[in-house]
């Protein structure tokens, strides 16, 4: 006797595309794959310059409907975080950053994530001249090249309203920030489903997979499909009947949610902040900030390095990290700093390490504590992290500062 099971899970399976020609016969087309390069394949680059080329083939309204008729602007734009693979910009003002991702890479697929965050951050601190300055550098197009580029594209774009826009849009970082690549495995979809609960974001996030198929006449076959997305989400205020009631949405709870982490981590922070002294009188002090972390920034160009100070809720630890903007000034001190590592870590004292992040060597240390919700668990983080601090700020802001001096 045989027994039916139930049907067990699997991985998605995309089958080849079959190309059915006028004779009837057919043809199972081959999929390019993304590599570090060969014959028969696409590079990162050559995503890059496909997306430049064929803005059209990225899904972009599929993940927001907001950002209609993108246009590419450049490729590489230079960032105090890193490069930015494609930008585009919709004629409403509205910047789309894409991020091509070999899936294959060992990088972590959380650190892929962490760093289109980084380019948003980022961003988010410039206004539309700043922008404007950066792309002119990448095109060599004279005076705005935006609205040049949006014009040459069949836009009628009026430049003040356009600028209004676009400054306004970064300043609340009202971003879409796409992810593309081929094979994205399920543990990313999971990381933008964590964003989506766990944090309040002001963009749209989007994975996109792009399968590129060669046809063969020579030319290309390009299916994209999102597989994860990011909604945001829009508040009314309503009057309600006498005698009726509004049940709670999902949505609601999760942005409920959101909101109370957020409210917590300012909190948090502004605890520790209120009885931080420090021996450095120079040291900016941040604000209390609604995220897992405080940035403590050192004395290296454009901000260009600084000293995180962050708490892992989930696994009660706490921590410092010396971080950087790779491409400037501030990665450069740094690995100079990394030269004498030996006598940072006798002068820091304590238990320092030194990880390797995303292919960025990092100083770092930190604390299990326990239950930090509990008054008295966060009463010993906080006397043990401002112990740190003000030793990882007399030892590393000096001699921050000198190196930058002497490179410059």
């Amino acid at each position: 006797m045989t027994e039916k099971r139930p049907l067990a899970p699997m991985s998605r399976q995309h089958t080849p595309p079959i190309l059915v020609a006028e004779d009837g016969t057919t043809t199972a087309l081959q999929q390019l794959t993304l590599t570090l390069g060969g014959e028969g394949s696409f590079s990162e680059a050559q995503i890059q310059a496909f997306v430049h080329q064929h803005p059209e083939c990225v899904p972009v309204t599929e993940v927001d409907p907001v950002f209609t008729s993108p246009v590419s602007i450049c490729r590489e734009l230079n960032t105090m975080a890193g490069p930015i693979d494609n930008l585009l910009i919709t004629p409403s003002g509205l910047p789309i950053i894409v991020e091509c991702k070999l899936w294959r890479n060992p990088e972590g697929r959380r650190e892929v994530v962490g760093q289109i965050l980084d380019y948003a951050k980022e961003l988010s601190r410039w206004s539309s001249s700043d922008l404007q300055r950066e792309v002119a550098k990448r095109t060599d197009l004279p005076g705005n090249p935006l609205l040049t580029l949006l014009r040459e594209a069949g836009h009628e774009v009026d430049e003040i309203a356009f600028n209004d826009a676009l400054t306004s849009n970064l300043r609340r970082g009202r971003f879409l920030l796409l992810i593309v690549g081929d094979g994205i495995r399920e543990g990313v979809e999971a990381i933008a489903t964590y964003l989506q609960e766990h944090l309040g974001l002001h963009f749209s996030l989007g994975l996109v997979e792009m399968p590129i198929f060669h046809l063969p006449d020579g030319s290309h076959l390009v299916t994209p499909r999102v597989l994860a997305r990011t909604t945001m989400i829009t508040r009314h205020v309503i009057a309600i009947p006498d005698g009726h009631a509004i049940l709670e949405d999902e949505n609601d709870a999760a942005d409920a949610d959101r909101q109370s982490l957020s409210t917590e981590q300012q909190v948090f922070w502004t605890e520790f902040l209120s009885e931080l002294s420090l021996d450095d009188p120079e040291q900016p002090i941040p604000k209390p900030a609604k995220l897992g972390y405080l940035s403590f920034m050192l004395p290296a160009p454009q901000g260009s390095c600084w000293i995180n100070v962050w708490r892992d809720i989930t696994k009660g630890r706490v921590g410092l990290t010396l971080s950087y903007s790779s491409g400037y000034i501030g990665e450069d001190a740094v690995k100079s700093l990394m030269a004498d590592l030996q006598a940072i870590e006798d002068q820091l004292g304590g238990d320092v390490q030194v990880s390797n992040i995303g292919g960025k060597e990092k100083i770092y240390e930190e604390k299990i504590v326990g239950d930090l919700h509990s008054a008295a668990v966060r009463a010993e983080a906080f006397e043990w992290l401002r112990q740190r601090l003000d030793a990882w700020v007399n030892v590393l802001r000096p001699r921050i500062r000198s190196i930058v001096q002497d490179m410059e």
